[in-house]
């Protein structure tokens, strides 16, 4: 087995336990016993637990911005690829998105929380403007809808609800907060046509994936 696959198991399993149990509660020793390696070997790719979880947070990153962008480049139209959208966030995120995973990550590695809101709001939300470029291209939106705002009520719902604070006062995931926030705000933004052709009222993620 190369060096690059065993890194990629590390991360792999540690993802893994982070996302069930947080990082605070996750050692080294339970990492390398998932894996079935040593500490010493564990060490020689990552020097200490917070490299581990910088790697996780960057597989993930990776993931998300591989597989959205994808769907915002292809030649769907906007309906099909909200639901799309909706699918892909709700699998990664439903993962990622554990409140104790969140709260630790921004106490442990605030720089890593950092570059993670950077790339949500560069990368993600950026995706999802051009996916509203496009709709309201389509005619997807109502006539009557000011679409500069609903982006903005967009965005300030995202960076109120999903993030590790509010998570962690309140039982929903954050896979289910996205889900809900789009379900609310395109209820009254899409045309009635446009409407009856998503299923955001059906879940579309397995949080377990």
């Amino acid at each position: 087995m190369s060096d690059q696959q065993e890194k990629e198991r590390i991360v792999q399993a540690a993802g893994e336990k982070f996302f069930a149990q947080g990082f605070s509660k996750v050692t080294v020793d339970e990492i390398a016993s998932e894996v079935g390696m040593s500490k010493k070997t564990i060490y020689k790719f990552f020097p200490s637990k917070e490299d581990i979880m910088r790697a996780v947070a960057h597989f993930m990153m990776k993931r998300v911005e591989r597989e959205v962008g994808k769907i915002v480049l292809s030649e769907k139209p906007f309906e099909q690829k909200l639901t799309e959208f909706l699918s892909v966030i709700g699998s990664i995120v439903g993962r990622s998105g554990r409140a104790q995973m969140l709260l630790d990550m921004k106490k442990h590695a605030p720089e890593l929380w950092k570059e993670i809101e950077t790339f949500r709001r560069e990368q993600l939300l950026t995706k999802v403007q051009t996916m509203f470029r496009q709709a309201k291209a389509e005619g997807v939106f109502r006539d009557d809808l000011n679409t500069e705002i609903f982006m903005l009520m967009f965005i300030h719902c995202v960076e109120g609800i999903v993030n590790p604070y509010t998570l962690s006062e309140h039982p929903f995931s954050a896979a289910e907060a996205f889900q809900s926030i789009f379900k609310i705000l395109f209820n009254g933004a899409l045309t009635d046509e446009a409407r009856a052709k998503l299923h955001l009222f059906e879940p579309t993620y397995s949080p377990n994936l």
